[in-house]
């Protein structure tokens, strides 16, 4: 896994929260190593933001890239926390309070929003709070960060719909969150972490789902 153990399961006060920067501490690369793309811009006038954190990013990025349509890049980072320009020892930690979160630029006239929500919540177990299999710590939690209130109402709308399955199934209740991603800002890993399994393609990868398909709303989800 990436990151080691949070020291307990739950958020860090912000007193406990390290102060950070004031600006990155590293250099991102240019761009992706798969698609070729630019990893922080600009991208093309039409497309989309999207947020997932959903466990171990190396995993989650791959899901998204390897969507057969409309994905322009991905980046993996961090989102969620207190300190600002976090680094990765800060977040084994468990006290920045941040989560692996992947960044997903879309095209949303070759693939849907709804598309991506299904990815997301057929791509691990939304149940298990501070945990993702043989992952803990606050940093592989269940988020979604919306950037409209479009995003919001289809995330709210798809979690409704994907608990249900889920309780039909015999799971308990989802733990993901829905938070505003202006309020919580995206910080990009390092390079090691970006496209990993690309670069390592036998390296680790936690990620497992229920095995429960996600139900698509009346506006459907097309791939």
């Amino acid at each position: 896994m990436p990151f080691g153990r949070s020291r307990d399961l739950r958020l860090p006060t912000p007193e406990e929260a390290p102060p950070g920067r004031t600006a990155p501490p590293y250099e991102v690369p240019g761009k992706h190593s798969v698609l070729g793309t630019a990893l922080q811009g600009p991208y093309p006038e039409g497309c989309e933001v999207a947020d997932f954190a959903l466990g171990c990013f190396w995993g989650a990025e791959r899901r998204f890239w390897q969507l057969p349509a409309g994905i322009w890049t991905t980046v993996t980072g961090f989102q969620g926390g207190r300190t600002p320009h976090p680094v990765d020892d800060e977040i084994r930690t468990g006290l920045t309070g941040h989560a692996e979160t992947v960044r997903v630029v879309f095209d949303p006239a070759k693939t849907t929003y709804e598309r991506l929500l299904r990815l997301f919540w057929e791509s691990h177990d939304p149940t298990q709070g501070f945990r993702q299999g043989n992952d803990v710590g606050t940093h592989v939690r269940s988020i979604l960060f919306t950037h409209s209130p479009a995003q919001r109402a289809a995330a709210e709308q798809s979690r409704t719909r994907y608990q249900h399955a889920l309780s039909a199934s015999g799971y308990g209740e989802i733990t993901t969150e829905i938070l505003p991603a202006e309020d919580h800002p995206f910080y990009p890993a390092r390079g090691y972490h970006q496209q990993y399994l690309d670069k390592n393609p036998g390296g680790y990868c936690g990620l497992g789902g229920t095995g429960v398909s996600c139900p698509t709303g009346a506006t459907g989800a097309s791939d």
